[in-house]
């Protein structure tokens, strides 16, 4: 089975306390198996709440399809990926709440 194409652009929620080392590393799955993305804003805001101030990074996922890395998406519509390297990633203004 050929993995699918995703969006030319995800989104990736997480707190501002991650920021700097994201910067720095890039996007890793830490104690998961997969780095876990979605197709909208408004569900990156509501998973990067979880964890403190939310802030949404965008995923130049079509970039990185074609450069060869591999994307799946799993049945309930999240996509993953095994890292998202600094290069591919790009920050969405959002105020306190989370909104744009």
């Amino acid at each position: 089975m050929e993995p699918p194409t995703p969006p030319a652009v995800l989104f990736h929620g997480t707190a501002v306390k991650n920021l700097a080392s994201i910067r720095e590393q890039g996007l890793l799955p830490g104690k998961r198996q997969h780095v876990h993305l979605s197709r909208d804003h408004d569900t990156a805001v509501s998973v990067g709440q979880r964890h403190g101030r939310p802030v949404v990074l965008t995923v130049d996922a079509g970039r990185m399809s074609a450069a060869g890395i591999l994307f799946f998406q799993a049945d309930n519509g999240v996509w993953l990926t095994d890292t998202v390297p600094r290069e591919y990633l790009g920050e969405e203004p959002t105020n306190s709440d989370g909104e744009q």
